[in-house]
């Protein structure tokens, strides 16, 4: 019976099969990468708001606690975003006719709220608590970043699952005490390899690394 096949397809068929696998192998890559990259976990891109609201005037030039305006992030799950009463506070004497601020003074006005954009917005099927957070000792600056210096607010953190995970594992670097949870660029006046451990103790930190503790 006559050979059906050539001998240069036994070569073919090698390239053809590793091709393939390489071009699987490859595609499993990039979704990897695009699954890390800034479009997906939108890590330091600037998001479009209703009034650019700028938290290094408002924390470093006037030196406004982050709980004058996050009411709710030592007592709740969220933070809570501020009604427009808490800016008319101040706003209803200072900068009062500023066109900048005319959405502000519209919407208390209208008594129609801002509707501010999330930008450090978790996924539906995640579960974030702020204050069991705050109680255990993890600064605002620890997940926002220096939002001191942030003329516009972004994502400091990638906040992958595994970025929480490393935390949850060893908690220790990111701890500080509760009286300077909201210091912007806090240094410890001791070295955090023994400050850590011991705000853990007092605090009793533990954090759980189970499936169930996030996803609910």
């Amino acid at each position: 019976m006559p050979q059906i096949f050539r001998r240069s397809a036994n070569t073919l068929s090698k390239v053809s099969i590793f091709g393939l696998l390489s071009l699987v192998g490859g595609l499993i890559v990039l979704a990897i990468v695009l699954a890390r990259s800034s479009y997906v976990t939108r890590q330091e891109i600037f998001v479009e708001q209703p009034l650019q609201f700028s938290h290094m005037h408002h924390v470093t030039d006037d030196g406004i606690d982050c709980r004058y305006c996050h009411t709710s992030v030592e007592t709740s799950s969220f933070a809570g975003i501020p009604p427009t009463k808490t800016c008319m506070n101040c706003h209803a004497v200072l900068f009062a006719n500023a066109s900048f601020l005319e959405p502000v003074r519209a919407s208390f006005r209208d008594n129609k709220p801002l509707h501010w954009t999330r930008v450090h917005d978790l996924p539906d099927f995640v579960y974030f608590n702020h204050s069991i957070h705050i109680k255990k000792g993890v600064g605002c600056e620890t997940c926002h970043g220096r939002v001191d210096q942030m003329p516009l607010i972004y994502q400091q953190h990638s906040l992958l699952m595994e970025w929480c995970i490393d935390c949850h594992k060893n908690p220790a670097p990111n701890l500080r005490p509760r009286s300077e949870i909201t210091t912007m660029g806090y240094r410890p006046a001791v070295d955090q390899s023994i400050l850590g451990p011991q705000l853990m103790t007092e605090y009793n930190v533990n954090p759980p690394i189970s499936c169930s503790t996030c996803h609910r």
